[in-house]
Order: C-alpha cells, then sequence, then structure tokens
C-alpha cells in the first residue's frame, strides 16, 4: 500500500506520539547532549596546549615529580602495610571510631586538583583524621588492700580496738572464740577508752552467757565497773541483779531492787513494793530511809483521798480559796510537810495531815520546820501564825522571840511575800548584828529602824545622809531633824 508524503505528515502530526527530534529540550538525548559538552569543556581545559605550563599537584599540595614528592611517594609505599597493622590494632583497642567530618560547602574543581583548601571547601584526608580529637584513656586503678581488708574484717584484736578508738566501722562477728573475745576486751581496758570498753562489753553480753560473762568480769574489775554503770544507765535491772547476786553484793543487790520502784505508777502498786523493800539487807542507814518512804507514801495515800473528798464537797473555805493545784502522791518529805502547813496547820497532833505529827513522825528538825511553815503560812498572809510561831515562853512565864533560822531570813521571807512596814519592822528590830540591820531596814525601807539605830549609834553623819533619801516634809525627815537638834545626845562625828 502506498502512502503520499502527505499522508506521512498528517499521520505523525495527528498521532499521540511524538517524533524524534534533536531539538527537544526535554528529551534524555538532549540531557546527554549537554553533559558530552561539560566534558568537552573540561577536556579543553585540560588538554591545553600549553600542557607543559600546566602544574600537577599530588593530594597534599606538593608538585607531582618533586623529590619530595617522591620520597614521601616511596615511604608511604613502604608503610603502608604498618599503618594498616597499626589500624588493625587500634580498632581491637577502641570501641569508637573516628568519623570524617563532612564538607559544609560545595567543591571547587581548582582546589580539587590542587590540593588546597579554603575555608568552606573540601578538605584533604590528612586534614580532615588531624581535625579528629584524640580520646585519652586512663588505666583502671586497684582497689587499696587496706579496703578489702575494711570488708573482710581481717583484722587483729588490738587492730580492731584501735579502729574503734578512731570512730571507724568495725565488726566484731569475726571474734568466735572465747579466747579472742577475752583479749579483745583485754586490748580494750589496756586502751583505757570507756566507749571502747563498752562497745566491746555489749558484744560479749550479747555473745556469751551470763554465767561466762560475769565469771570472767569478776577478775577484771575495771570492765565490770563498765558494766554496773551501763546497765544502770539502760536500765536493765534483771541482769543488773542477777550480776550482784552472782557477786555476792547483798546491799548494791538490795539498793537495785529499790530503784525499780521508780518504774511503777501506780500509789497502791509502789506502797506494797516498798514493803517488800523493808526486809532486804541495806545498811542501818538506808533502812531508816526505806521505811520512812513506805510510811510517807502510806500517809499522802490517806491524806490525798480525804482532801479530793473534803475539795469536791466545797465546804471546806481553805480549798475553796485557794483550790489545790496538785495532788500529793509520790511529793517529797518537804512538799508534804508545805502542803500539811498550808492546808491542815490548825489540825491536832493526832491527825495524819497534822504538821507536827509529820514533825515528830519524820523527826524533822526545828530549822527545817520553821522555814518551811513560814513559807506557808506567810503565803497565806497568816501574820498572827507568823507571829506565834516564833514566840517562846521560858519557865518564868515571860514570852520571847527567837527563830532557829535566824531573823534576817524571817525578814527576807516576809517581803518576798509583801509583809507590811510594820511586820516588817518588827523582825528588822529582831536582827542582832547592826550593821546587817541597817542594810535590811535600808533595802526594805524601814525608815524608823534605820534613824533609831543610827541615833543609837551617836552617827551624825550617817543620820545626815539618810536625811536625803526619805521624802520632804515627812514625819521621817521631822523625826531626824529633832534628833539633829537634841543636845542631849553626843554624837561621834
Amino acid at each position: 500500500m502506498n502512502r503520499t508524503k502527505g499522508d506521512e505528515e498528517e499521520y505523525w502530526n495527528s498521532s499521540k506520539f511524538k517524533a524524534f527530534t534533536f531539538d527537544d529540550e526535554d528529551d534524555e538525548l538532549s540531557q546527554l547532549k549537554e553533559s558530552k559538552r561539560a566534558v568537552n569543556s573540561l577536556r579543553d581545559f585540560v588538554d591545553d596546549e600549553d600542557d607543559d605550563d600546566l602544574e600537577r599537584v599530588s593530594w597534599s599540595g606538593e608538585p607531582v615529580g618533586s623529590i619530595s614528592w617522591s620520597i614521601k611517594e616511596t615511604a608511604g609505599n613502604s608503610g603502608s602495610s604498618q599503618e594498616g597493622r597499626e589500624q588493625l590494632k587500634s580498632r581491637n583497642s577502641f570501641s569508637t571510631y573516628a568519623q570524617l567530618p563532612k564538607p559544609a560547602s560545595t567543591y571547587s574543581l581548582s582546589s580539587f586538583f590542587r590540593g588546597r583548601t579554603r575555608p568552606g571547601s573540601f578538605q584533604s584526608l590528612s586534614d580532615a583524621l588531624s581535625d579528629v580529637p584524640p580520646k585519652s584513656y586512663a588505666p583502671e586503678l586497684g582497689r587499696p588492700k587496706g579496703e578489702y581488708r575494711d570488708y573482710s574484717n581481717d583484722w587483729s584484736p588490738s587492730d580492731t580496738v584501735r579502729r574503734l578508738r578512731k570512730g571507724k566501722v568495725c565488726s566484731l562477728e569475726r571474734f568466735r572464740s572465747l579466747q579472742d573475745k577475752l583479749q579483745l576486751l583485754e586490748e580494750a581496758v589496756s586502751m583505757h577508752d570507756g566507749n571502747v570498753i563498752t562497745a566491746v562489753l555489749i558484744f560479749l553480753k550479747r555473745t556469751l552467757s551470763k554465767e561466762i560473762l560475769f565469771r570472767e568480769l569478776e577478775v577484771r574489775q575495771v570492765a565490770l565497773r563498765h558494766l554496773i554503770h551501763f546497765l544502770k544507765e539502760i536500765g536493765d535491772q534483771k541482769l543488773l541483779l542477777d550480776l550482784f547476786r552472782f557477786l555476792d553484793r547483798t546491799e548494791e543487790l538490795a539498793l537495785s531492787h529499790y530503784r525499780e520502784h521508780l518504774t511503777i505508777q501506780d500509789p497502791e502498786k509502789r506502797k506494797e513494793f516498798l514493803k517488800t523493800c523493808i526486809g532486804l539487807p541495806f545498811s542501818a542507814e538506808d533502812s531508816a530511809h526505806i521505811q520512812d518512804h513506805y510510811t510517807l507514801l502510806e500517809r499522802q495515800i490517806i491524806i490525798e483521798a480525804n482532801d479530793r473528798h473534803l475539795e469536791s464537797a466545797g465546804q471546806t473555805e481553805i480549798f475553796r480559796k485557794h483550790p489545790r493545784k496538785a495532788s500529793i502522791l509520790n511529793m517529797p518529805l518537804v512538799t508534804t510537810l508545805f502542803y500539811s502547813c498550808f492546808y491542815h496547820y490548825t489540825e491536832a497532833e493526832g491527825t495524819f495531815s497534822s504538821p507536827v505529827n509529820l514533825k515528830k513522825t519524820f523527826k524533822i528538825p526545828d530549822k527545817q520546820y520553821v522555814l518551811t511553815a513560814l513559807a506557808a503560812r506567810a503565803k497565806l498572809r497568816a501574820w498572827h501564825d507568823v507571829d506565834a510561831l516564833f514566840t517562846t515562853k521560858n519557865w518564868l512565864g515571860y514570852t520571847k522571840k527567837r527563830a532557829p533560822i535566824g531573823f534576817h531570813r524571817v525578814v527576807e521571807i516576809l517581803h518576798k511575800n509583801s509583809a507590811p512596814v510594820q511586820i516588817l519592822q518588827e523582825y528588822v528590830n529582831l536582827v542582832e548584828d547592826v550593821d546587817t540591820k541597817l542594810n535590811l531596814a535600808t533595802k526594805f525601807k524601814c525608815h524608823d529602824v534605820v534613824i533609831d539605830t543610827c541615833r543609837d549609834l551617836k552617827d551624825r553623819q550617817q543620820l545626815l545622809a539618810y536625811r536625803s533619801k526619805v521624802d520632804k516634809g515627812s514625819a521621817e525627815e521631822e523625826k531626824i531633824d529633832a534628833i539633829l537638834n537634841s543636845s542631849q545626845i553626843r554624837w561621834k562625828n
């Protein structure tokens, strides 16, 4: 079938496929042509007619064919095998590898062929390797032998005691035999350090039976005293009693048993326990104290029950005006006496709460009784009772004031309880020492006592000096002026 030229052109123009042309810019052949053109231009640049004028350089930037280049090339060929072995060895010794830095900018052809670098351009292999920071690996040091000895507890008794004395932690569990434990105790005693001795004794107390421990300590008095003190401090009364019983120390055994009453809070149970202590082998003086303690607690229980009933009933005036602030149970003897003088001062001697009964029962000295009664009655401002406390009668019936504690202490107690000036002046005049009398009268502003004493001493200068201390126009100033103007007094100064 013959087709005309016009038909063929119509076919190609009407088809959806395009005919191949070298002028098509999107065709792959056109891209190939452009690449070929670039290579030809590069060849023209390299294969120039002036090829002799072009300088060829190596990767390090040195001219190819020069003497230095030849030497390095020869050395590089001979050392390539050695460098390979070094690299293999470095791979085995290091766990991390140096990485080549990635260039941050585009390449330059002239720099590429000439082996030169510029900021931001391609770097040579030797420069890249030289930029990698080296890593230093320190050898792992072994732990000192002394530290292993700390954990293994490989210490002699003397070394262990020295470490304990320095405050270092040291286990004593490795000393298992009795001989090692006793040697450890002897080393601690020889150090004369109470803390170390106590630490070793605690270890022996925990690891030895009581019989063996007591037997060994009986011949080691220093360690024995430390153990007794330690047991008293921690309150281990049971072991302490067993120790005294083993040592046949009956008196210390009794005192240790008596000390247990401090742990009993109930008054009735404590009273019964004290009753069992009366028959223990105390000394004569201690036996009297134990008996007094039992009797006092028995009295306190009776007084407390009676006063609690009176206070709740509200019929007694003293309890209404001055309510009780605390219980009398388990209080000392002096506190109990003060309580009786405050609430039961006027009671008959036959009652348990009478102050006189307490004085006779417990043989309280006169000074202690007067001092306690004075403080109680002065607090209540019962001045009549205070006066009666110091008034005595002789066999002729004459009355006289006498104070076993001294009237200077009476004045101080009265002033502390805000006694009136008239009461103070009465007892200041009873002070025998003149200097003490003047000091007390001046301190508590007992003007009449000061004026009369200066007059009796005929001390004009002291009286004039005291005149400046009284109020102007007062009765005391007029009294001083009258004495100074008296012609019957013969002054010393």
